[in-house]
């Protein structure tokens, strides 16, 4: 239990039996006392009849504190989804609800004042009860969010967040992108990503310590670039990595920046925006044509007959017909055509010179 939950525990426990032994001892007063004439059992009620409310207080404290986490939990979760204006607004609109609480609360002090004592109990432990949970929502809420610029702060507001996930950390082209300005807005890495990062750079298997290594390398330069947030909330309710950043990225209406193509479709599908990094790579790559010329080195034999397999700077395949012979040259090339792939795009190009078709 964290330390939260064990004040607000002792609180609701402390308050409910305060509230049940005065209640007991009203009863006791008010009611028991005038139907019994024994001095005896008189004494004897005049103790038991307060204890009794104080443990009736604190039993009902455990169920009294759960329906409160719930409402609060459903009350947070829906102010998380709003904006800083939008939070600023509710601070203002919270501390008018509490002036009107105490308002009612008067009210409600001459509306019972018949009732005498007992009546007076109820209305503090309700006005009591209403002030924890405002104050509690406060707190939790506005720890978690960013409070908007002050009136003549001349920094330039921060853009959309974008929520980078395990594969583009791992990828490492974040970094040029990052550099380049092309990827703008404070950069976010949930705790939980990071978690899991520091499973793959621990794991057995050498090729996953290898890649999770590397991302912590990544890390360590992108924090020396940019200012890199750490999202510390974690949705034990939730399952898996990938749905816990799309929840992410609703929450704080921020772009997910990944590699993975499940995840893509899962955040269209949930309407949360993806920049996905090989979309990009694929959509700066530079535009060749048939009938253009390339220089090319033949690296090694392809799968048809006298073919020759080669590579641009961005690892854009270019198959070179009766290239097999020129492995290990650079040779020019002309375009013949060109095919695009789910797993990316394949140029089809022949020598330029008829000297380099001998065998």
């Amino acid at each position: 239990m964290s330390v939260a939950a064990s004040v607000l525990r002792v609180l609701f426990m402390a308050v409910f039996a305060i509230a049940g032994f005065l209640l007991g001892r009203e009863a006791y007063m008010h009611l028991i006392s005038l139907h019994v004439a024994n001095q005896s059992w008189l004494i004897a009620l005049e103790i038991v009849a307060p204890l009794v409310g104080a443990l009736a207080g604190l039993f009902a404290a455990p169920y009294a504190q759960a329906l409160f986490e719930v409402e609060l939990d459903a009350v947070e979760d829906a102010v998380e989804r709003l904006t800083p204006q939008q939070i600023l607004g509710g601070v203002v609109g919270l501390i008018a609800g509490l002036v009107i609480a105490f308002l009612i609360k008067n009210v409600l002090f001459e509306a019972i004042a018949g009732a005498g004592t007992a009546g007076a109990i109820v209305s503090r432990v309700s006005y009591i009860v209403l002030s924890v949970f405002a104050a509690f929502l406060g707190a939790r809420v506005g720890a978690k969010q960013r409070l908007p610029k002050v009136a003549g702060d001349t920094a330039p507001a921060e853009g959309q967040p974008k929520i980078i996930d395990t594969s583009v950390i791992v990828d490492g082209r974040v970094l040029e992108i990052v550099g380049s300005g092309f990827l703008e807005g404070p950069l976010v890495v949930p705790r939980f990503v990071l978690r899991e990062l520091q499973t793959i750079a621990d794991s057995v298997d050498s090729q996953r310590r290898i890649r999770g290594r590397r991302g912590l390398d990544v890390l360590a330069k992108l924090q020396e670039t940019v200012a890199l947030h750490i999202d510390e909330r974690n949705y034990d309710d939730v399952g898996g990595v990938d749905a816990k950043l799309v929840r992410l990225a609703r929450e704080r209406n921020g772009k997910l920046v990944t590699n993975d193509y499940n995840l893509n479709r899962v955040a269209h599908v949930e309407g949360v925006v993806v920049l996905n990094i090989n979309e990009l790579a694929g959509a700066v790559k530079p535009v060749v044509l048939p009938g253009e010329e390339l220089h090319v080195t033949v690296v090694r034999d392809g799968k048809e007959p006298h073919q020759g397999i080669g590579y641009l700077d961005d690892g854009t395949m270019v198959v070179v017909e009766n290239g097999r012979r020129l492995i290990g040259e650079g040779t020019d090339v002309q375009v013949t055509s060109v095919l695009q792939t789910v797993a990316g795009r394949m140029i089809f190009a022949k020598p330029k010179r008829p000297t380099q078709l001998t065998t």
